[in-house]
């Protein structure tokens, strides 16, 4: 069980794995009023910056959950750097079967609500692992603005411009789930910019190191495409992270 290595290569050595910032990421932890102690469970973890920094910031222990081994590695890595290795702790494993040891106070999945084929089905994964009265944190993409034509629904990652709702409908689907919204941090279009623009210098640099690699013209042809996919989605594409609490 492990992630596609086309994967780790877009990701190269960025330690945030979606479109937030260090200041953003840094935000929401202050948002959400974490206190020392707090008990967290980051499903679909990456590199694991989200449990090392609140740990290092806030004082909360945790575990973080990821199907790469390069990705749950380099969690662990940074984890030792920043002196948190003894509060939190990376499993490779499938995250929407893992099961915690006991409830804890903030479960997320942010970026990744495939695992529950949907906002509600992660929703109910993130309800298994909380106690009563815990917060659940999900980062989903929505509409900024309505796309155009299908080319638009394609180049933000659709199949279906139904795949995502606008921000009111996503905020309505939270609660007719029966979800408190209580904070909410939202990407903006800069920084769509560096996570985006980050993968065109990994993959190129790749590309120069690894001009025989078995996936270096699957790779190229994302290089020259994705750019213009991005600049013609930038307008439309909106992604937040939504900290919810059940009714």
């Amino acid at each position: 069980m492990d992630l596609p290595r086309h994967h780790v290569i877009r990701e190269g050595d960025l330690r945030i794995l979606n479109p937030f910032d260090a200041g953003k990421l840094a935000t929401l932890g202050q948002a959400i009023r974490l206190q020392p102690g707090d008990s967290l469970l980051d499903l679909c973890s990456g590199k694991g910056e989200l449990l090392c920094t609140w740990a290092r910031d806030h004082g909360v222990a945790g575990t973080g959950v990821d199907i790469s081994t390069a990705f749950t590695a380099a969690a662990r890595d940074r984890a030792a750097e920043l002196g948190v290795a003894d509060r939190v702790r990376f499993v490779h494993g499938d995250a929407a079967a893992f099961v915690p040891e006991g409830p804890v106070d903030v479960a997320a999945c942010i970026g990744a609500t495939w695992i529950g084929g949907g906002v509600p089905g992660t929703l109910e994964i993130l309800a298994r692992a909380l106690r009563p009265g815990g917060m659940a944190l999900v980062g989903e993409p929505y509409w900024r603005l309505d796309p155009p034509d299908e080319e638009t629904v394609r180049d933000c990652h659709a199949t279906a411009r139904d795949d995502f709702h606008d921000l009111a409908g996503l905020v309505t689907l939270f609660g007719d789930l029966g979800w408190d919204l209580v904070e909410m941090v939202l990407a903006d279009q800069g920084s769509w910019d560096r996570y985006a623009a980050a993968h065109w210098l990994n993959l190129r640099r790749w590309l120069d190191a690894n001009p025989e690699d078995e996936l270096a013209g699957e790779l190229r042809r994302e290089l020259t495409g994705d750019p213009l996919r991005h600049v013609r989605r930038r307008e439309y594409l909106g992604w937040g992270v939504f900290a919810l609490i059940s009714r």
